[in-house]
Protein backbone atom coordinates (compact mmCIF):
# COMPACT_ATOMS: atom_id res chain seq x y z
CA UNK A 1 0.00 0.00 0.00
CA UNK A 2 2.68 2.58 1.10
CA UNK A 3 4.41 1.55 -2.38
CA UNK A 4 1.22 2.57 -4.26
CA UNK A 5 0.93 5.93 -2.64
CA UNK A 6 4.77 6.37 -3.06
CA UNK A 7 4.87 6.18 -7.06
CA UNK A 8 1.04 8.22 -7.11
CA UNK A 9 3.07 10.85 -5.55
CA UNK A 10 5.77 10.48 -7.61
CA UNK A 11 3.71 10.81 -10.82
CA UNK A 12 2.01 13.48 -9.61
CA UNK A 13 4.86 15.26 -8.88
CA UNK A 14 6.49 14.75 -12.24
CA UNK A 15 2.87 15.93 -13.50
CA UNK A 16 3.52 19.13 -11.71
CA UNK A 17 6.44 19.72 -12.68
CA UNK A 18 5.59 18.92 -16.48
CA UNK A 19 2.75 20.93 -16.72
CA UNK A 20 4.73 24.14 -15.02
CA UNK A 21 7.93 23.55 -17.59
CA UNK A 22 5.33 23.48 -20.87
CA UNK A 23 3.62 26.27 -19.39
CA UNK A 24 6.86 28.17 -19.65
CA UNK A 25 7.94 27.13 -22.73
CA UNK A 26 4.76 27.90 -23.92
CA UNK A 27 5.01 31.45 -22.44
CA UNK A 28 8.36 32.17 -24.19
CA UNK A 29 7.09 31.12 -27.31
CA UNK A 30 4.15 32.77 -27.63
CA UNK A 31 5.21 36.16 -28.37
CA UNK A 32 7.93 35.46 -31.17
CA UNK A 33 5.35 33.16 -32.86
CA UNK A 34 2.52 35.66 -33.13
CA UNK A 35 5.31 37.93 -34.31
CA UNK A 36 6.57 35.87 -36.68
CA UNK A 37 2.62 35.27 -38.06
CA UNK A 38 2.07 38.79 -38.25
CA UNK A 39 5.15 39.34 -40.48
CA UNK A 40 4.70 36.90 -42.51
CA UNK A 41 1.05 38.09 -43.30
CA UNK A 42 2.73 41.20 -43.57
CA UNK A 43 5.41 40.13 -46.37
CA UNK A 44 1.81 38.69 -47.88
CA UNK A 45 0.21 41.86 -48.46
CA UNK A 46 3.08 43.42 -49.84
CA UNK A 47 3.03 40.59 -52.20
CA UNK A 48 -0.84 40.86 -53.63
CA UNK A 49 -1.47 44.91 -52.89
CA UNK A 50 -0.65 48.00 -54.90
CA UNK A 51 2.19 50.00 -53.29
CA UNK A 52 0.99 51.05 -50.34
CA UNK A 53 2.46 53.73 -47.78
CA UNK A 54 -0.36 53.27 -44.82
CA UNK A 55 -0.26 50.34 -42.33
CA UNK A 56 -2.87 48.15 -43.32
CA UNK A 57 -3.44 46.07 -39.74
CA UNK A 58 -4.65 49.42 -38.57
CA UNK A 59 -6.72 49.98 -41.01
CA UNK A 60 -8.97 46.90 -41.18
CA UNK A 61 -12.55 46.26 -41.57
CA UNK A 62 -14.66 43.22 -40.77
CA UNK A 63 -17.22 42.66 -43.59
CA UNK A 64 -19.81 39.53 -44.52
CA UNK A 65 -22.52 37.79 -42.38
CA UNK A 66 -20.56 36.57 -40.03
CA UNK A 67 -18.93 33.57 -39.07
CA UNK A 68 -17.45 31.38 -42.00
CA UNK A 69 -18.78 34.22 -44.56
CA UNK A 70 -17.14 36.86 -43.24
CA UNK A 71 -13.61 38.26 -43.53
CA UNK A 72 -11.03 40.71 -42.14
CA UNK A 73 -10.08 43.23 -44.70
CA UNK A 74 -6.78 45.09 -44.91
CA UNK A 75 -7.08 48.29 -46.75
CA UNK A 76 -4.15 49.74 -48.56
CA UNK A 77 -4.00 53.66 -48.96
CA UNK A 78 -1.39 55.61 -50.89
CA UNK A 79 -1.35 59.39 -49.69
CA UNK A 80 -4.61 58.88 -48.11
CA UNK A 81 -6.75 57.29 -50.70
CA UNK A 82 -7.32 53.80 -50.98
CA UNK A 83 -5.76 51.91 -53.91
CA UNK A 84 -7.00 48.34 -52.89
CA UNK A 85 -7.42 46.15 -50.06
CA UNK A 86 -6.13 42.18 -49.06
CA UNK A 87 -8.07 39.39 -47.31
CA UNK A 88 -7.49 35.86 -46.12
CA UNK A 89 -9.85 33.48 -46.99
CA UNK A 90 -10.15 29.75 -45.86
CA UNK A 91 -10.64 26.69 -48.64
CA UNK A 92 -11.79 23.99 -46.11
CA UNK A 93 -12.44 21.30 -49.20
CA UNK A 94 -8.34 21.17 -49.70
CA UNK A 95 -6.77 17.29 -50.46
CA UNK A 96 -5.23 17.04 -47.35
CA UNK A 97 -7.28 20.01 -45.12
CA UNK A 98 -7.43 24.19 -44.79
CA UNK A 99 -5.85 25.93 -47.50
CA UNK A 100 -5.31 29.57 -45.98
CA UNK A 101 -4.20 32.27 -48.96
CA UNK A 102 -3.98 36.10 -48.89
CA UNK A 103 -5.99 37.70 -51.93
CA UNK A 104 -5.31 41.37 -52.88
CA UNK A 105 -7.29 43.45 -55.13
CA UNK A 106 -7.86 46.83 -56.85
CA UNK A 107 -10.79 48.96 -55.44
CA UNK A 108 -12.66 47.72 -58.33
CA UNK A 109 -12.33 44.10 -57.02
CA UNK A 110 -9.82 42.99 -59.86
CA UNK A 111 -7.09 40.86 -58.26
CA UNK A 112 -3.31 41.97 -58.06
CA UNK A 113 -2.04 38.96 -56.50
CA UNK A 114 -2.56 35.81 -54.18
CA UNK A 115 -0.52 34.59 -51.86
CA UNK A 116 -0.97 31.00 -50.15
CA UNK A 117 -0.17 31.30 -46.47
CA UNK A 118 -0.79 27.73 -44.83
CA UNK A 119 -1.55 23.92 -46.75
CA UNK A 120 -1.17 20.32 -45.99
CA UNK A 121 -1.40 19.40 -49.34
CA UNK A 122 0.45 16.38 -51.10
CA UNK A 123 4.36 17.58 -52.02
CA UNK A 124 4.97 18.07 -55.71
CA UNK A 125 1.38 17.68 -56.43
CA UNK A 126 -1.14 19.65 -54.53
CA UNK A 127 1.75 21.57 -53.10
CA UNK A 128 1.85 22.93 -56.15
CA UNK A 129 -0.67 25.63 -55.54
CA UNK A 130 1.86 27.89 -53.85
CA UNK A 131 3.92 28.26 -57.46
CA UNK A 132 3.54 31.52 -59.32
CA UNK A 133 2.40 29.18 -62.31
CA UNK A 134 -0.51 28.61 -60.54
CA UNK A 135 -1.81 31.63 -58.74
CA UNK A 136 -0.37 33.91 -61.94
CA UNK A 137 -3.79 32.57 -63.75
CA UNK A 138 -6.13 34.44 -61.58
CA UNK A 139 -4.35 37.70 -61.68
CA UNK A 140 -6.39 40.54 -63.22
CA UNK A 141 -9.61 38.32 -63.05
CA UNK A 142 -12.55 39.76 -61.01
CA UNK A 143 -16.00 38.29 -60.06
CA UNK A 144 -18.04 38.98 -63.22
CA UNK A 145 -14.59 38.07 -65.11
CA UNK A 146 -15.01 34.61 -65.84
CA UNK A 147 -18.57 34.65 -65.67
CA UNK A 148 -18.28 30.46 -64.27
CA UNK A 149 -15.52 31.12 -61.50
CA UNK A 150 -14.24 26.85 -61.96
CA UNK A 151 -12.08 25.04 -63.07
CA UNK A 152 -11.52 23.63 -67.10
CA UNK A 153 -12.70 19.80 -65.51
CA UNK A 154 -16.05 22.06 -64.41
CA UNK A 155 -16.29 23.70 -67.59
CA UNK A 156 -14.99 26.99 -66.09
CA UNK A 157 -11.08 29.02 -67.62
CA UNK A 158 -8.51 28.30 -64.38
CA UNK A 159 -6.07 25.58 -65.39
CA UNK A 160 -5.84 22.18 -62.59
CA UNK A 161 -2.54 21.23 -61.58
CA UNK A 162 -2.06 17.90 -62.82
CA UNK A 163 -2.74 15.66 -60.50
CA UNK A 164 -3.90 17.79 -58.06
CA UNK A 165 -7.56 18.80 -59.26
CA UNK A 166 -9.11 18.70 -55.61
CA UNK A 167 -6.50 21.01 -54.29
CA UNK A 168 -7.03 23.67 -57.61
CA UNK A 169 -10.64 23.53 -57.21
CA UNK A 170 -10.44 24.22 -53.39
CA UNK A 171 -8.45 27.38 -54.27
CA UNK A 172 -10.80 28.55 -57.22
CA UNK A 173 -13.94 28.14 -55.27
CA UNK A 174 -12.49 30.24 -51.96
CA UNK A 175 -10.92 33.05 -54.33
CA UNK A 176 -14.76 33.38 -55.55
CA UNK A 177 -16.31 33.17 -52.24
CA UNK A 178 -13.78 35.87 -50.94
CA UNK A 179 -14.50 38.18 -54.42
CA UNK A 180 -18.59 37.73 -52.99
CA UNK A 181 -17.37 38.75 -50.13
CA UNK A 182 -15.44 42.15 -51.21
CA UNK A 183 -18.46 43.38 -53.67
CA UNK A 184 -20.89 42.47 -51.07
CA UNK A 185 -19.01 45.16 -48.80
CA UNK A 186 -16.75 47.02 -51.38
CA UNK A 187 -18.95 50.80 -49.82
CA UNK A 188 -17.68 50.15 -46.66
CA UNK A 189 -14.04 48.79 -47.33
CA UNK A 190 -13.74 51.91 -49.89
CA UNK A 191 -15.39 54.18 -47.83
CA UNK A 192 -18.00 55.30 -50.98
CA UNK A 193 -21.34 55.01 -48.67
CA UNK A 194 -19.59 57.55 -46.37
CA UNK A 195 -18.61 59.84 -48.89
CA UNK A 196 -22.36 59.84 -50.09
CA UNK A 197 -23.60 60.32 -46.75
CA UNK A 198 -21.27 63.21 -46.25
CA UNK A 199 -22.47 64.73 -49.63
CA UNK A 200 -26.35 64.62 -48.40
CA UNK A 201 -25.61 66.00 -45.21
Amino acid sequence: MKEIFRLCLVLTVLCAVSAGVLAFVSAKTEEPIAKALLQEKLEALRTVLPPFDNDPFNDMVRVGAGGADSVEVYRAKMEGRIVGAAFEVVAPDGYAGDINFMVGVNVDGVIQGIKILKYSETPGLGSKIAGEDFTKQYLGRSLADPANWAVTKDGGTFVPITGATISSRAVTKAAARGLGIYEAGRERITGAGDAEEGEDR
